[in-house]
């Protein structure tokens, strides 16, 4: 490498005579010989303040995106109840594309199947986040990258667009002499939009623009004669304090926090020729924002909190109203089977007759009401024993047709009484795995309630579908259909809904929460629709035996 003296390097550039280089070797010979150090500066400064805006853009929206759909995921999530995973990923999705349609979403279980999915496909290449949704799975978000940088390519075209006049108006007016150099320089930065400051290698301030004075809070847009780096940074310290970022070999990132509430981002780069640059950015929109995030991320911490631990509550209060309604059952069926026993002995008159005739119409009433007792709370431990897992429930191979053949043979007449038209589906020819006396059970709940809730004239048909990896059997009536407001209770024990339904129907109300636990505890789920005066339909999905699932997948 030749020095200074031998390479004809003056502060003007270049002065010595070039071999003449032909063509495109001459041109570029020629443009090199009319850049001087200023103007190399100038370059410098401008493609890496246009860069540093492009990458800290880049970064920020790419945030700000994740942010969003971080809380677009928790927005949706709030109150869903996990206990049906299907209506709950729908509601879900649903609630994903209110808050942006842009933004496909879907619903994906343990096992990796996806429950729900929205219909919008974003372009390749997305920006994608999951997030827990608790026993449902995972939620997973995408959203188009081109579409959340859209505005980022514009404004680092606008960007680069600036540095390229700036280098070209450079290149095109070379100065002559330093003052007319620095003049230029500091033209050229004023057309950033940073606040840019360039500094020589001893400290002492070459250009910088109005941004900058603005940012150190210096009024008029101009700066004392002779300014060092050290004064300018005690400028800044000012009213606030500055801790340190990131400190690397060739960058310094600082943060300036003032009590006015703002916060500069400061920037400082290395010059070619010792020298360095410094960058100063308003960041504060960004940190309320950070700081936004952080308060609703600790509410929702907080709620979380408060949501396991009421969980947890309500799951022991369960667990309690279970082992006390089982010992109640117990101890009061001991007497009521004495008070049936009794009152059966004493109808036949065994050791002499009543005497007067009103007193057997008595003891069958007596009679009567303890056996309607009995079954009451014969009806309410099986429930708690389900409830508790204490009643265990085979793993047999049920054919799904023998099943509602028998269900409807046994509520044919009960159907016939009651002037409604029982029928079976069509047959689906698959079986099922589960209990079968807790099928029959939970089958002939919904059976016996859609009779009693349909009126005279109308029909209750039970039918079973096959789908590749379950089976669906469903009740369906025409009778007088539910609200809104009732199905939600249907999920709660002993619930009539009103006192119509109390008056006019016996019962504890534990049909439907009978057939739902044996339905749950054999690897099913059941689902209930209705409207009112058009009737009600019960579906209950249950898992296909392993066997014919095998022989469909090998058709397949």
């Amino acid at each position: 490498m030749r020095s200074a003296e031998t390479s004809g390097v003056e502060a003007t550039g270049f002065e010595t005579a070039k071999p003449h280089l032909p063509g495109i070797g001459n041109t570029i010979s020629n443009l090199t010989a009319s850049i001087s150090p200023v103007t190399l500066a100038v370059a410098i400064t401008a493609l890496v303040a246009a860069t540093l805006f492009v990458v800290f853009d880049v970064a920020r929206t790419l945030d700000d995106t994740r942010s969003r759909m971080h809380l677009i995921a928790r927005s949706a999530m709030v109150d869903i109840d996990i206990a049906d995973p299907a209506l709950a990923g729908e509601r879900m999705i649903r609630r994903i594309a209110a808050f942006d349609p842009a933004l496909r979403a879907s619903l994906i279980n343990n096992k990796g199947k996806v429950l729900a999915i929205s219909a919008h496909d974003p372009a390749f290449d997305p920006i994608s986040a999951r997030f827990s949704a608790e026993k449902l799975g995972t939620l997973a978000l995408e959203t188009s990258t081109g579409g959340a940088l859209a505005g980022v390519w514009q404004r680092g075209l606008l960007a680069f667009g600036a540095a390229a006049l700036m280098i070209a108006a450079s290149l095109g007016r070379r100065p002559a002499k330093g003052a007319k150099a620095k003049d230029h320089l500091t033209d050229l930065i004023a057309s950033i939009p940073s606040g840019v400051a360039c500094w020589s290698a001893k400290g002492a301030l070459l250009a910088y623009n109005g941004q900058y004075c603005d940012r150190i809070g210096v009024a008029g847009g101009s700066l004392p004669p002779g300014l060092t780096y050290h004064a300018a940074v005690q400028q800044l310290l000012l009213g606030g304090y500055m801790r340190i970022v990131a400190d690397e070999d060739n960058n310094r990132t600082l943060e300036l926090h003032r009590q006015d509430g703002s916060c500069l981002m400061i920037d400082e780069r290395p010059l070619p020729d010792g020298g360095f640059i410094t960058l100063v950015s308003d960041v504060t929109e960004r940190k309320r924002t950070d700081q936004l995030l952080s308060s609703i991320q600790e509410e929702q911490r907080q709620l979380a909190r408060r949501y396991h631990e009421e969980k947890l509550r309500a799951e022991a209060a369960s667990r309690s109203k279970t082992s006390f309604l089982a010992h109640l059952s117990h101890d009061i069926r001991t007497p009521l089977n004495h008070i049936i026993g009794f009152a059966e002995l004493i109808r036949h008159q065994t050791y002499g007759p009543l005497g007067d005739a009103r007193y057997l119409g008595y003891v069958d009433t007596i009679k009567g009401s303890g056996e309607r007792l009995l079954a009451s709370f014969a009806t309410i431990l099986e429930l708690a024993e389900l409830e508790s897992g204490q009643k265990a429930l085979r793993r047999d191979t049920i054919s799904v047709d023998d099943v509602i053949v028998s269900a409807t043979r046994r509520f044919g007449a009960q159907a016939a009484r009651a002037g409604v038209v029982l029928k079976a589906g069509a047959p689906a020819g698959a079986a099922v795995v589960g209990d079968r006396l807790g099928l029959e059970r939970a089958l002939g709940n919904l059976i016996e309630n859609a009779i009693r809730f349909t009126p005279t004239g109308g029909k209750v048909t039970v039918s079973a579908f096959a789908g590749s990896d379950g089976v669906v059997l469903e009740v369906a009536d025409t009778g007088i259909g539910m609200t809104e407001d009732r199905l939600a209770q249907l999920s709660q024990p002993f619930a009539f809904g009103d006192a119509a339904f109390a008056k006019e129907h016996e019962g504890a109300g534990l049909g439907i929460a009978i057939a739902r636990a044996i339905v749950e505890l054999s690897g099913g789920r059941l689902a209930i629709d209705s409207s009112p005066a058009l009737g009600t339909t019960v579906a209950v999905s249950l898992p296909m035996a392993a066997e014919q699932q095998a022989t469909l997948v090998r058709a397949a």
